[in-house]
């Protein structure tokens, strides 16, 4: 079989998985905290190099076999761009935005009503009726102790840059900020959320909470377009690629064995 339609074939598919990429950027491009995200991609040359030592698979005693290997493109890994976004005001108190490193910690339950922490840096941030700290989500804001953050809904509050939160001038509490040494050691959760994975080691965070202010996606609307155009246009060369050795095919079917 000609290995030209494997290249292709490859090469539109890693195109179609940058393309869900970009757009996934593209539609969280006003979202609070989010982040964009890359594709990377390996070259046959890349992977044959490491194939040739791989007993990683476990499903046979020996290194797989070249030939078992297409030549084209394959797919890498996705990877979070955690650069600090634009701000945008909005005079609420408990809209935070963090001026630095690091990450609020959220007090998250799931759907079977499991526990966990995670981290985020969208501080959309109010007061439920019984005067807990939460997200959007209704998750709660914890302190710099991992604890739920209550505030007496009757009397005003100000948030100091370093997370503290006064009410009559009293502290009455202290938003948590993490930050992290590795962020390859995170993984997304949902859009905005980031939990850590075995090896995640804490830091100190060098960090300023903006009290009155919101973080906003770190995507530029403008370069994802040009790359969406970019990836059409290589995903169209592929098409055009297949559908050259789709016609010799017929020819070579067809005609040649009239001769």
């Amino acid at each position: 079989m000609l290995k030209g339609l494997y290249t292709a074939y490859t090469a539109m598919v890693n195109e179609q998985h940058r393309m869900d990429t970009m757009t996934n950027n593209l539609a969280n491009a006003s979202t609070v905290g989010f982040k964009k995200e890359g594709a990377t991609s390996q070259c046959f040359s890349d992977v044959l190099t490491v194939k040739i030592k791989d007993r990683s698979d476990g499903h046979h005693a020996y290194a797989e076999h070249i030939g078992r290997n297409n030549p084209g493109v394959k797919i890498g890994e996705n990877y979070t761009d955690y650069t600090q976004g634009s701000y945008r005001v909005t005079g609420n108190t408990y809209d935070l935005a963090i001026d630095g490193d690091g990450f609020f910690a959220i007090e998250f339950t799931n759907k079977a009503g499991e526990t966990s922490t995670m981290y985020t840096r969208a501080g959309q941030f109010t007061l439920n009726k019984e005067g807990y700290l939460v997200n959007e989500d209704g998750d709660y804001v914890l302190d710099n102790q991992s604890r739920r953050i209550r505030l007496n809904t009757l009397l005003d509050s100000k948030i100091d840059e370093d997370g503290t939160i006064y009410q009559n001038d009293t502290a009455v509490a202290r938003i948590g900020i993490t930050d992290f040494e590795d962020y390859d050691y995170l993984e997304k959760y949902g859009e905005t959320y980031y939990r850590p994975i075995e090896g995640a080691r804490t830091t100190q965070a060098n960090a300023v909470i903006n009290s009155g202010y919101l973080e906003m996606s770190n995507v530029q609307v403008v370069s994802e377009m040009v790359n969406l155009i970019a990836i059409t246009r290589n995903y169209e060369s592929s098409q055009k690629i297949i559908q050259t050795y789709d016609g010799s095919l017929e020819i070579a079917a067809t005609q040649l064995g009239r001769v």
